[in-house]
């Protein structure tokens, strides 16, 4: 293999084009917008290995961590730190489901410690509001996500990728919509065909264009679209040491499907209209990320609901025990997500031209690693 196109400028994307060029292979980089827009800037920025499943998928996210640790050697810019998270308790019937996490035969891996409230302000200081204990997890971690495509692009750009690659050998060319494909090869709308031995579209939430007649012939399709809210806050005055969720997030990550979630109590009535947990990442500048919802049922709204946001804000107060600066910017986004049980979809949409979408949550974290098995 000489050469691989790839098609979209989102993590997954950026991340092919990474392991494409650690092999020595040269790029060329289509996104159609001037800037990646889509759910791989809209996120946290979350490393986050402490909700996966059991088995692949943890596996998945564990060797995805260790790259994005690697990259961060190479290309700083991307605002890596292997900060670890807390999921804190609200109760007895959360601390019960997280002490069983933590007595799984995987905890070590993930870097499980249940501990009291007490400790957990001792590790993470900022924290000087209510909750009865928590789930502290050493393997995550966070970066920047309106950094760190940028930083990869100026880092291929550079010529730096690692072992095998010659020269820069990578050319990044935005404001190119992919319009057609044939094998080994991608139309652009201006009417220029990229060809190369591999080609690999990476387009997110848009299942329509090149990936629509493909996704069109399932019965049922292989993903689907799922719709977020999230606010950045101003600059916080303090320092959050780790990541934070609430005892909401363990009702949606597949890690905490245990006998004990059956046991937690009813969710706040805004939170279970809109199917929200809390997550919070303090951001390099200082302002804090808060998050977020998830809307399945299409079509979805153009406007975003205030009293999602009150909810969740009024969940950070009450954790952080003060009054939070005044929110910065609001937005929604929607990624694309697996309907079986795969852990993402990868599928030939014509010889040497295949479609890799649908990580879903996990797209940040498992960008990597999924990009690694494309190629193995």
């Amino acid at each position: 293999m000489e050469r691989v196109v790839v098609v979209g400028g989102g993590v997954l994307g950026t991340m092919h084009a990474v392991a494409a060029r650690r092999r020595g292979f040269d790029v060329v980089h289509l996104e159609r917008e001037p800037e990646a827009r889509g759910a791989s800037v809209r996120n946290f920025g979350l490393i986050w290995v402490s909700g996966r499943a059991a088995g692949p998928e943890l596996s998945l996210a564990l060797r995805a961590r260790a790259a994005w640790e690697e990259l961060a050697a190479e290309a700083p810019g991307i605002g890596f730190r292997p900060n670890g998270s807390l999921t804190l308790a609200a109760g007895d019937a959360e601390l019960a489901l997280m002490k069983e996490a933590a007595a799984l035969p995987d905890a070590a891996l993930r870097g499980y410690e249940l501990i009291d409230a007490a400790t957990a302000r001792e590790v993470n200081p900022a924290l000087r509001g209510e909750f009865a204990g928590a789930l502290r997890c050493r393997r995550d971690a966070a970066v920047e996500p309106r950094l760190a495509l940028p930083a990869l692009r100026e880092h291929l750009l550079a010529g730096g990728t690692g072992t095998g690659a010659r020269g820069s050998g990578y050319a990044w060319l935005p404001g190119r919509e992919a319009a057609e494909v044939a094998p080994y090869a991608v139309r652009d709308h201006t009417g220029e065909w990229h060809r190369g031995d591999l080609v690999v579209v990476a387009t997110g939430a848009n299942h329509t264009g090149l990936a629509g007649p493909y996704l069109a012939g399932y019965e049922r399709p292989p993903v689907r679209r799922v719709r977020l809210q999230m606010m950045q806050t101003a600059p916080f005055d303090g320092e959050l040491t780790t990541s934070i969720a609430d005892g909401d997030s363990l009702r949606y990550y597949p890690a905490f499907d245990l006998p004990g979630r059956r046991g937690l109590p009813p969710q706040h009535p805004v939170a279970e209209a809109n199917a929200a947990q809390l997550l919070l990442v303090q951001r390099l500048d200082g302002g804090l990320t808060i998050g977020d919802t998830h809307e399945y049922d299409e079509p979805f709204a153009f406007d975003v609901h205030e009293d999602a946001y009150d909810h969740l804000r009024a969940q950070a107060e009450r954790l952080l025990g003060t009054p939070l600066p005044r929110t910065e910017r609001r937005w929604a986004g929607v990624y694309s997500q697996v309907t079986g049980p795969e852990l993402y979809h990868r599928s030939p949409l014509a010889p040497g031209v295949v479609l890799v979408t649908g990580p879903g949550g996990r797209g940040m974290t498992c960008a990597p690693a999924i990009a690694e098995e494309t190629f193995a």
